[in-house]
């Protein structure tokens, strides 16, 4: 786990507008670790985190893209039922609230691979010591409550 630059961009929803950004990003051989899109009406918003942020700062800038930047949480997720819901009761447990997340597959270097979430935080420093505590989606023990499925 660890923290990383995201940008979100406002485009007009109409065809071809995400192409053109893609097309604009592409040129300079930017990559990213995650991308979403999403609708809301007549704009879109692009979210996605970029390998090399200050280079991915300079192409928007030079392209007068309007961008908003900032910091969310890379976590790697067991690529199995419940992985990331794990993740999302350590943050409850700690009381913090997920503004919003999405995942992306990432292999880097894995033979089979996983899912990396990204997410939002409203207090980024208190969810990575959360999740550092005893690792991202390890299961914490309550006292008192017994497994689901215990006979």
């Amino acid at each position: 786990m660890h923290t990383a630059k995201q940008f979100s961009v406002s485009l007009v929803n109409k065809p071809g507008r995400l192409a053109e950004m893609l097309t604009t990003l592409g040129k300079a051989k930017l990559t990213f670790r995650a991308m979403s899109v999403m609708d809301s009406g007549d704009r879109g918003t692009v979210r996605f985190v970029p390998d090399d942020p200050a280079a991915a700062a300079e192409v928007l800038d030079l392209a007068n893209i309007t961008y908003d930047r900032s910091d969310v949480l890379l976590v790697e997720v067991p690529n199995q039922s419940g992985g990331f819901r794990k993740l999302c009761e350590r943050l409850a447990a700690e009381r913090l609230n997920i503004d919003y997340a999405y995942c992306a597959f990432d292999s880097a270097g894995k033979a089979k691979g996983g899912v990396l979430a990204v997410v939002k935080v409203n207090d980024l420093a208190k969810a990575q010591r959360a999740l550092e505590a005893n690792g991202s989606t390890s299961r914490r023990s309550k006292p008192g409550r017994r497994p689901v499925h215990a006979r």
